[in-house]
């Protein structure tokens, strides 16, 4: 944990940030005026900056070898301190007397300073890369008007005026992203930090073991449902991998599964839990900002596509099982079901609350705190479960650190977003868009599944999303895409980096943990993560998959269709067909292009890949017949 470098008053510093931080939130969402304070929207969005970018800098080192608080580190904590305390007291002024644009001095010149320490705080935590992209596109604004290319020509602007937009109006760093924290994401990454903290995460690994530990390839299957299980609660692909692929990776290795195999897996399964409802990654809140809809309907629509990506990797590892002859583990080594159940209901108990609020109560702000308070209170009824001082203490050094990583990433990105909105670039880039692709959905596609996946490798999902939410997204609305495909497309495209060389994070990761070959790890993880690629483009041409988007028959037959493409497709490339057996490359050709023609709603196409699949089994059970028959002409 990043905390480890903070001695004991600078824990308790980051603690007491923490729970302001938090409180604030709290009181802001369920309208409490605690201690009479009741601050307008601008200040509390400034005053969550306050809480959180300065202890950035006390738990990420300016240098990674550093290992303790330096004196800089301090000095940019304190000013950052006052800076965003002084500009959240003016938060009235800022509106009324139109700071955006003609501050007084002061102001002025801390605006220029937190624009500077942002980024600094953004390259800490997110790295050099996103940093620099911010910092170029944040000055940007001052040559737009002179750029030589037409198509990014756009109001410039003075630097002192630039400085004012960015920090202190509602458009840039304060903008609609960094909006969605205060109001949304805040008690869900708070929620999600609880109920991994409480053991959330083990109960949640034990309950997939007990499910899956005892089938053919038992571990590999336990590391997927568990990976998914854990991966939406943290939202984060990297620490997924780490955390759960600690315990999965070296049982997949003893079951029989190659290092690089068992490393992909892992890789592959975490990756999912970004994109996996309830709790997704943030760019998913950032989506329900930006759309205008309650998160439940993107979580709803996200729900069957996560679905289709696991439920491939899984037919994928099956039939590796299977072509292997893996077994599962032994029963002394799988938990019951029910003890399992039993000793961890609360926390199934704590998600159907928070599930409750968000789908039937319409608290989507409120929710996942409601759901953290009822846990703790849970934890505290068994002995066994209740947490000491330090527990709880760890556990808001942990909620301080993911919140600084998640403020200072969001805050940052807004440069981006007031950059071209105040240039005018975001909308003329959208429109120019469609007009160089033609008005063709499938090129705007392509071109923008490659934006994103380049943008991944040096930029969070996060960042991407916002990125390309402000100019592809648009775009694809344009030529008549179902606006939550589009977004959840851009998404889809921007987690593909986690698991594709040459960056692959999540596969590098999972690789050193296996003592694997990264780059083999990284590919063997594109093959099983193939479904990712394939999903996005189904979500736009056959946006019913989204639950939500289309009427009830046309729904539930596209879910029951693409569930059968998805069974083809993961079949063809593992090269094993359940209750087939191996098949052979045409056999996996022609199964492959069945599977696709399963996602489009089109009678002729359907039964074409119906037939496919019916004529593979009936020739392979033939085959499997007269080889049995010679067998028993041969006894």
């Amino acid at each position: 944990m990043k905390t480890e470098r903070l001695n004991f008053f600078w824990k308790v510093v980051v603690a007491i940030s923490t729970v302001i931080g938090v409180c604030l939130s709290i009181n802001m969402l369920f309208y409490i005026h605690l201690f009479g304070i009741n601050p307008i929207q601008n200040a509390y969005l400034i005053y969550l900056l306050g809480c959180f970018m300065p202890i950035s800098f006390l738990i990420f080192p300016a240098k990674k070898t550093q290992t303790s608080v330096k004196w800089y580190d301090v000095v940019f904590f304190a000013v950052s301190v006052i800076i965003t305390v002084y500009l959240g007291l003016q938060g009235k002024r800022i509106i009324e007397e139109g700071w955006d644009w003609n501050a007084p001095t002061i102001p002025t010149y801390f605006s220029i300073v937190l624009w500077a320490l942002l980024l600094e705080a953004l390259r800490r935590t997110a790295g050099l890369v996103l940093a620099l992209i911010c910092l170029v596109i944040s000055l940007y604004p001052l040559v737009a008007s002179n750029v030589p290319i037409s198509l990014l020509q756009g109001q410039s602007y003075d630097f002192l005026t630039l400085a004012r937009n960015h920090i202190l109006s509602s458009n840039s760093v304060f903008g609609i992203a960094y909006t969605t924290i205060g109001n949304l994401l805040l008690g869900f990454l708070v929620f999600g930090v609880v109920i991994t903290r409480t053991g959330g995460g083990d109960f949640f690994f034990k309950l997939a073991l007990s499910l899956f530990g005892r089938t053919r390839g038992g571990s590999a299957k336990v590391a997927v449902v568990g990976s998914a299980f854990f991966g939406m609660l943290s939202g984060s692909a990297v620490s997924n991998a780490v955390t759960i692929g600690a315990m999965t990776i070296p049982a997949m290795k003893k079951a029989g599964y190659k290092p690089y195999y068992a490393a992909a897996i892992e890789a592959t399964a975490s990756t999912g839990g970004t994109i996996t409802p309830p709790i997704m990654g943030s760019a998913a809140f950032i989506m329900a900002s930006f759309l205008a809809t309650p998160y439940y309907h993107i979580a709803l629509a996200a729900a069957v596509p996560a679905f289709l990506y696991f439920f491939g990797l899984f037919i994928q590892i099956d039939g590796y099982a299977a072509r292997n002859n893996l077994k599962g583990l032994p029963k002394s080594e799988v938990p019951p079901f029910w003890k399992t159940l039993k000793d961890g209901w609360h926390f199934i108990f704590a998600l159907f609350i928070m599930v409750a609020f968000l789908g039937f109560l319409n608290s989507e702000g409120q929710a996942p705190y409601l759901a953290s308070i009822a846990l703790i209170l849970l934890t505290m009824i068994k002995k066994e479960t209740r947490m000491n001082k330090k527990q709880y203490f760890d556990m808001v050094l942990e909620i301080g650190k993911v919140l600084a990583d998640i403020v200072v990433i969001i805050a940052g990105v807004g440069f981006i977003v007031g950059a071209l909105s105040a240039t005018g670039v975001s909308f003329s880039l959208s429109r120019e868009l469609v007009a160089a692709a033609g008005n063709n959905t499938f090129l705007i596609l392509i071109g923008g599944a490659l934006t994103s996946f380049i943008l991944g490798m040096g930029m969070t999902v996060s960042a991407v999303y916002v990125f390309l939410a402000v100019i592809m997204a648009p775009a694809l609305i344009t030529v008549g895409v179902d606006p939550i495909a589009a977004h959840l497309y851009v998404v889809y495209w921007a987690t593909v980096s986690y698991i594709t060389p040459p960056v692959a994070l999540a596969a590098f990761a999972t690789a050193s943990i296996a003592g694997a070959s990264p780059m083999k790890t990284g590919f063997q993880s594109v093959q099983l993560g193939s479904v990712k690629f394939i999903v996005p483009f189904f979500m736009i041409y056959n946006p019913a998959i989204l639950i939500g988007r289309g009427e009830p028959f046309e729904t539930v037959l596209s879910i029951v269709l693409s569930i059968l493409g998805i069974f083809m497709i993961a079949s063809s490339i593992e090269g094993y067909l359940l209750g087939a057996g191996a098949l052979k490359i045409v056999e996996r050709l022609l199964l492959f292009a069945g599977g696709l023609l399963m996602f489009f709603m089109n009678l002729y196409l359907l039964i074409i890949g119906l037939v496919i699949l019916g004529l593979i089994y009936l020739f392979k059970i033939k085959v499997s017949l007269n080889v049995n028959k010679e067998k028993g002409q041969e006894v």
